[in-house]
């Protein structure tokens, strides 16, 4: 079929059973996400303290969401016609601009950055409203998103007329607000359930985004420093560690939460959606951990917060695996999935260990033993797998 240059927005749950892959248009968006993460990473990079991290989190729950929100309205509507290009292109122009403001985000640039955020949740309503007028079908759905993303894109707007810190007490407001409006579409997200393949292959390439910032730490950590036996080590323990994680995330990625929503389980949905953003947090954190590791792989007891920020992420990562395994095996009839998970939890248990008893350790002899640990998660999975595999 011959496709026209505008077409209206259709919805496309009539393709869940056909394997649906993201588009050049998704991947090309994706890489203002890109530089946003790595901006994130540069600004905890300088202050790695329980202020910078808080900071750190408070900026990049905004850009995860922008990311989240374009994703979600592109497995019911994309249609990628001029239309559908020129607003995404309007969104990655409004991203870039948010992601300039980054640097002084919680501080002189918080303005540009609140009006940033305000104009990527219009374009989004604007997507919405769109959609809503040519499927009728999918009106009270996109009624019900427009509503709860106005209200919270509103609080962003008064917060603009408010002064520092009560300004942010507003984007926490809106925030929550908009996170929490997923869990009122009942049964309208039944009727309407994103894409089975399109959505695990989105949240999968956005892992990949911060799994990337931590090979990125590793090549800026290494670059700026002389070579000898102590940083090259860490340097190839760091990677080690990237690579556990996504064997962990990418060998136990399952349509299983989205089966739930289907059968009306929106909370599992929403829990292993939103553990995504714990995981992406603590993915980039990692990076930044690993970098600082290299930068003191020669002296010999790695400061407080740095320890903490490294081995604080890893342990948060590994939970955070732990809950989204879980609710992938909601299904599972043989208790493989509670099993991994265990495992998971096990590993990140001793990790924090690390962080509150390492006072004492090198920093190569930190990296060691954490990336030792997520080795053997690793291989216990490989080895609970292959005996499921063999007792089936």
């Amino acid at each position: 079929m011959k496709k026209g240059l505008w077409q209206p927005p259709r919805l496309r749950i009539g393709e869940e059973h056909e394997e649906r892959r993201a588009t050049w248009l998704e991947l090309f968006y994706d890489l203002v996400f890109v530089v946003a993460i790595a901006e994130l990473s540069h600004n905890l990079s300088k202050d790695v303290s329980l202020g910078g991290f808080v900071g750190f989190v408070a900026l990049f729950i905004p850009i995860w969401w922008c990311w989240i929100g374009a994703t979600f309205y592109a497995t019911l509507f994309d249609t990628d016609d001029l239309g559908d290009r020129l607003l995404t292109l309007l969104q990655m122009s409004i991203i870039i601009a948010l992601t300039v403001n980054l640097h002084h985000g919680l501080s002189t640039s918080s303005h540009g950055f609140a009006i940033s955020y305000i104009a990527a949740r219009c374009v989004l309503i604007l997507q919405y409203l769109i959609a809503g007028h040519h499927v009728p079908e999918a009106r009270p759905l996109t009624n019900w998103y427009i509503r709860g993303f106005s209200i919270g894109a509103a609080f962003w707007l008064v917060s603009l007329f408010v002064p520092i810190p009560w300004r942010f007490g507003f984007w926490t407001l809106g925030l929550i607000v908009e996170f929490i409006t997923p869990l009122g579409t009942g049964d309208l997200a039944v009727k309407l359930p994103p894409n089975m393949s399109h959505v695990p292959e989105r949240m999968g390439l956005f892992t990949i985004i911060v799994l990337g910032e931590s090979m990125a730490a590793v090549v800026r950590g290494v670059a700026g420093k002389q070579w000898d036996t102590s940083s090259v080590l860490t340097a190839v323990l760091g990677v080690s560690i990237a690579f556990s994680f996504w064997w962990l995330y990418f060998d136990s990625v399952d349509v299983s939460p989205l089966e739930m929503m289907k059968a009306g389980r929106i909370k599992i949905f929403l829990t292993w959606l939103y553990s995504h953003l714990l995981l992406a947090i603590g993915l980039a954190a990692i990076g930044v951990g690993v970098e600082h590791i290299i930068a003191n792989s020669g002296v010999n007891v790695l400061p407080k917060n740095e320890r903490w920020l490294f081995c604080g992420a890893v342990a948060l990562c590994l939970m955070i695996l732990a809950v989204i395994n879980f609710t992938t095996c909601v299904l599972d009839k043989m208790h493989k999935g509670r099993i991994l998970s265990a495992y998971r939890l096990g590993a990140g248990s001793f990790i924090l260990f690390l962080a509150i008893a390492g006072n004492n350790l090198s920093p190569v002899g930190l990296i060691t033993l954490v990336a030792c640990a997520c080795i053997v998660t690793v291989a216990l999975d490989l080895l609970t797998k292959s005996q499921v595999s063999l007792s089936s």
